[in-house]
């Protein structure tokens, strides 16, 4: 039930909101202070602080519920991985797509800079999306008319950015439900193309600016590609890890040069619809057999940092709300403290409407991986 998820985002997400606000206090501080004399300095000093937050999400994923990820790539990619500015592309299967990118940004040192292209929406989201937009992540209308020279623009900007950045690029413009892949299923049957079981047809724009505004400084696109394993009793969801229910997922990736890929824009439409053609039949033969070709990376473990700077933030959270409860004077003490709980609830309630899964609108069987 969403209640009992409700209830037991209430801890975390105070303490979220909590680091939240000191983050982005110090992000408004440095913008107007230190950006306007040296925006390398500023990218570095905002990669370091918005990483002590994203570090709390990762967290929440491994320590708080047990989430675990199986990464499976060849040895070249993994050795460069995080020493290199590069662009993601995985397929979309669940609002924790975002949260596992960090989770894998993470653990090869790029975490600060891991940006992403996301809806406008998003932006509004307390904490989470101005934390974001501090950090250059993309909020676009998804309006083809407004959003291409957005993205031009902002992809520009990169051009000296001081650290390793990985730019994640949901092609899909969507999460896979089922409607949506009746819906891809029908127009690839009246284009004449591959009918897709796992995969939506991916829509080819937003790629092609991406790979021809960024060629010149970023070698290389990561093909990712996120798969849930069968029988598996919960789906990876903001809400199931609020829940602490433990889920697994594997992920393949697979290292393009940008250097590689065609020059026209119509050559890399059409190396993004191979590549999930491709994406599909790997998620085929991952239900078949339950693991991907490429040797699993064992090193991929739960980190230890993200449960320090956890520690340390909810420490001081702790001993800072009961040096305040005990300034209060007795009679408001309860009131107070009733109502940062309701608020608190309500900013929860939000998270999870948010990222909530639409009814689905046919009667459908699993996909994917499930």
């Amino acid at each position: 039930m969403e209640f009992s998820g409700i209830v037991g985002g209430i801890p975390f997400i105070s303490l979220f909101i909590f680091t939240g606000i000191l983050v982005n206090l110090i992000q408004v501080s440095c913008y107007l202070t230190i950006r306007p004399v040296s925006k390398s300095t500023f990218r570095r000093i905002n990669g370091a602080i918005t990483e002590l937050l994203w570090l709390e999400v990762v967290w929440l994923m491994e320590w708080w519920s047990g989430f675990e990820v199986k990464v499976h790539t060849d040895a070249k990619t993994c050795q460069l991985m995080g020493k290199e500015h590069a662009i993601i592309m995985p397929n979309h299967v669940s609002d924790s797509d975002t949260l596992l990118t960090w989770m894998l940004a993470q653990r090869v040192g790029c975490l600060r800079s891991a940006l992403t292209i996301v809806k406008k929406t998003t932006r509004y989201l307390p904490v989470f999306g101005w934390t974001n937009w501090f950090s250059e992540s993309i909020f676009l209308d998804r309006n083809w008319a407004k959003d291409e020279s957005k993205l031009k623009s902002s992809f520009e900007a990169l051009s000296d950015y001081p650290t390793p950045f990985w730019m994640t690029i949901f092609v899909e413009g969507t999460r896979l439900t089922a409607d949506k892949l009746l819906e891809a299923q029908s127009f690839a049957s009246s284009k004449g193309y591959p009918i897709p079981k796992n995969v939506l047809i991916p829509k080819t724009k937003g790629i092609v600016t991406a790979v021809q505004s960024l060629r010149s400084f970023v070698p290389a696109i990561y093909d990712v590609t996120i798969a849930i394993p069968k029988h598996q009793p919960f789906f990876p969801t903001l809400l199931t890890f609020l829940k602490m229910q433990p889920c697994k997922v594997a992920v393949h990736i697979k290292r393009y040069s940008t250097k590689d890929l065609p020059e026209s824009d119509q050559g890399i439409a059409q190396w993004c619809r191979n590549r999930f053609i491709a994406k599909d039949e790997l998620l085929e033969n991952f239900a078949a057999t339950g693991t991907f070709d490429e040797e699993e990376i064992t090193e991929f473990r739960r980190s230890t940092k993200s449960l320090i700077v956890t520690l340390i933030f909810a420490s001081i959270f702790l001993v800072g709300g009961w040096i305040f409860l005990k300034r209060l004077s007795s009679g408001w003490q309860y009131p107070i403290l009733a109502t940062i709980i309701g608020s608190v609830a309500i900013v929860v309630h939000i998270f999870i409407e948010f990222t909530k899964m639409p009814p689905p609108k046919i009667k459908a069987t699993q996909i994917c991986t499930q």
